[in-house]
């Protein structure tokens, strides 16, 4: 009687069994993902930290930058050639952590927060002296037709409420910019391309486009293209790199 008793006490259902076997198992992986999770952040954390001479090599990095900025700001404005064409297109081809702060404001204004990043700008003075003093960090040229009809066509959205939104409709194009004529992305493309009266809303609602990295690459110097180096005045040879980026 005591030995029935005993195993009445000591027996557990196997449904009780599998659930513990599983809550185990469910244990044992968190424990593990907690302890590859640690061994990562520990990795990242000495991946981040910076020795002394590389926080000095920066510091000094970004004052020269600060330097040469100033230093091609300081060119006669009768060097500040304007193009004969009215409208530009930049991309953003380097800079990181050599930029001073000052420099890296400059690209923001022109909205230009990330390498490869594109926008259409209208030329006057004030803009070509801010391409003077970020020169080495920025490519640009006068776009032709066919080059903006793709840029846009292949790399536009809408900028609505501060979110991206694909022009896949032409309603959401006469919902925004209606009010100014524009009613299909066709009218934005005359408007960028002709540098129309709307010019600065057509573009604003674009935001920047994102281009791809060149197949082949960039030679990576900061001299200007004209001196055989990536950045500055490309005029129109511009098209030949937004072909290969776009």
């Amino acid at each position: 009687m005591a030995e029935e008793e005993a195993n009445q006490l000591t027996y557990v259902p196997e449904v009780i069994l599998k659930k513990r076997k599983g809550n185990e198992a469910l244990a044992l992986l968190r424990r593990k993902q907690l302890e590859l999770g640690k061994h990562e952040n520990k990795k990242r954390k000495l991946s981040e930290f910076k020795r002394p001479e590389q926080l000095i090599k920066e510091f000094r990095d970004k004052e020269l930058d600060l330097v040469r900025m100033k230093q091609r700001g300081k060119r006669p404005r009768s060097a500040l050639q304007l193009p004969a064409f009215n409208l530009l297109f930049i991309i953003r081809i380097q800079g990181k952590n050599e930029m001073h702060p000052k420099t890296k404001k400059i690209l923001r204004s022109l909205r230009l927060n990330r390498i490869f990043d594109g926008v259409f700008m209208k030329v006057d003075e004030a803009l070509m002296e801010m391409l003077q003093k970020v020169e080495p960090y920025v490519t640009y040229g006068c776009p032709n037709l066919k080059s903006v009809k793709e840029l846009i066509s292949k790399k536009g959205y809408g900028l609505i409420n501060k979110q991206k939104v694909p022009l896949t409709d032409n309603i959401i194009i006469e919902e925004a910019l209606g009010k100014y004529g524009m009613i299909c992305l066709e009218d934005i493309i005359h408007q960028i391309s002709t540098v129309g009266p709307h010019f600065k809303v057509a573009s604003k609602f674009l935001g920047p486009l994102a281009l791809n990295k060149p197949i082949d690459g960039l030679q990576g110097k900061k001299q200007a293209y004209k001196d055989g180096g990536d950045s500055g005045d490309r005029g129109d040879q511009i098209n030949e790199l937004i072909n290969k980026m776009n």
